[in-house]
């Protein structure tokens, strides 16, 4: 048997690929949209992959499952469990083998045994391994969204990103049975789940890539508690604000994702395409680092910089229904485009029509147009501000906020401050921070465009604040804004 582990660092997600080598048959487990790594895996490998399976629809990320099972004519395993409404669309049409709680197959001397894990999502699904060559007990299980390193799936995403209104105290008493059964186990199986630290589908994801059921009945607060009630409070408390476009995947990964067969590169634009654009209003992506977009920038423009985050902001600020363009830093064109196209297509958004390099910016300003900018002021310098008419807004996450906040400051995440412009005012300075500046620099940038001419961010956010030792509220006396 051989397991080769896949782990995209900015979706937090891990996938896997499974193979027999005495027959050369390999199967992936929640395969994403890059579905040529597989593929180039497999082979480099020796090994052909003649099944594709997920544990569950995703939310996060675009399927790969269908395309590689197209692409590698390989036999393609949904779940059926769950209610109507968490049915795969397209399974008829693709051909696929449903699944159901404790059916079997195998993966050439490879045995797969199924096991329905609801409580994450109703049609949860992991996968219990064993080598039949080396041992008659399994070795394994893949356990999706339902079992991390040192966490759980959190079973309120169906409420909160869905917006299936009721479920989440449900989910939480499903997740628990759920969990029960998990623990009759042996302790000895390995333990691979489907995300890492980083990921929003739980609160509290380990670092590490594997463990063991035994090492997670000890160590995971989730198999910890026997008492339903005191999970049901305990996994619902505190989890993170759902990234806007989960429910968009949920919907794309339910219905069929497109077929990309591949990344393809939009054409590049000369600077007298980029007016037009803009009197159109449509939506354009200056990904140049903060600083350098706040010292000189095109209105209309808004500020997503390459980073690890990159497909998570874009995922919450940028539309499914509109085509996008980018801008790109000139001295990182080559590896950045190619990287931006990939990270927008693994979370569908597919629609990048064309892009600009950062060459283009003082051209279109030298054609009788202005430049603009918005200052960054000091920890220091905003503890005077908050003395005259300026009004602060703090756009880390609810509970980063209710950890500790300047005094008085309300709370607007950064992933919904476009539901909430007409709340803030346009009569006086408005001072955005986060708790280190990124996040706070892009809110600039998406207030600018929508109007605010007197913006400013505060260099170092939170951290800053509170490394100058300036005053800290951590009461909840402070209004939270409409977004909580």
């Amino acid at each position: 048997m051989l397991l080769k582990y896949f782990y995209d660092t900015k979706l937090a997600q891990a996938s896997y690929l499974i193979g027999c080598q005495a027959t050369g048959n390999a199967i992936v487990v929640d395969a994403n949209r890059d579905v040529a790594q597989y593929i180039r895996a497999a082979a480099e490998e020796g090994l052909r992959v003649t099944h594709v399976t997920e544990t569950h629809i995703h939310a996060d990320f675009v399927s790969g499952s269908r395309e590689l099972a197209q692409r590698t004519a390989a036999q393609l395993l949904l779940s059926d469990e769950g209610d109507a409404d968490w049915k795969y669309v397209f399974a008829e049409s693709a051909g696929a083998t449903l699944l159901h709680d404790r059916d079997e197959f195998m993966v050439g001397n490879l045995k797969f045994e199924v096991m329905h894990s609801p409580g994450h999502t109703p049609e949860h699904l992991a996968f219990i391994v064993t080598d039949t060559p080396a041992s008659s007990g399994p070795m394994g299980v893949l356990t999706g969204d339902f079992v991390f390193v040192g966490d759980v799936g959190r079973p309120d995403l169906l409420e909160k990103a869905a917006k299936i209104i009721g479920t989440m105290e449900a989910g939480a008493r499903t997740l628990f049975h759920s969990l029960q059964r998990f623990k009759t186990l042996p302790d000895h199986l390995q333990v691979w789940p489907g995300h890492g630290a980083g990921s929003a589908c739980g609160k509290a994801l380990g670092a590490i890539p594997s463990s063991t059921i035994g090492y997670e009945k000890i160590a995971n607060w989730g198999l910890r508690i026997t008492d339903e009630q005191a999970f049901v409070d305990a996994v619902l408390d505190g989890q993170p604000e759902p990234p806007k476009y989960f429910a968009e995947m949920k919907r794309i990964n339910k219905v069929g994702p497109a077929m990309l067969g591949q990344f393809a590169r939009p054409p590049l634009l000369a600077v007298d395409k980029l007016q037009p654009l803009l009197d159109a209003h449509v939506l354009i992506v200056d990904m140049r680092a903060a600083d350098t977009y706040a010292a000189g920038l095109i209105p209309g423009t808004i500020n997503i910089p390459m980073s690890r985050s990159f497909n998570t902001w874009a995922g919450w600020l940028l539309p499914y229904d509109r085509d996008i363009y980018l801008i790109l830093d000139e001295a990182r064109d080559a590896t950045v485009l190619d990287t931006a196209v990939r990270d927008l297509a693994m979370i569908g958004l597919d629609r990048v029509a064309g892009y600009f390099t950062s060459d283009v910016v003082h051209p279109w300003a030298r054609d009788g147009r202005s430049l603009t900018a918005f200052p960054q002021l000091t920890p220091a310098d905003v503890a005077m501000r908050m003395q005259g008419r300026a009004t602060v807004l703090d756009v880390r996450g609810v509970l980063e906020w209710e950890a500790g906040h300047l005094p008085g400051v309300a709370n607007m995440p950064l992933g919904y401050l476009t539901e909430h412009l007409d709340a803030l005012p346009t009569d006086r300075p408005l001072i955005v921070h986060c708790q280190t500046g990124a996040r706070s620099a892009i809110a600039a940038s998406v207030l600018h465009a929508h109007g605010f001419r007197n913006v400013v961010n505060m260099i170092g956010g939170f951290a800053a604040w509170n490394a100058a030792k300036l005053p800290v509220q951590r009461t909840h006396d402070a209004a939270i804004g409409a977004a909580h």
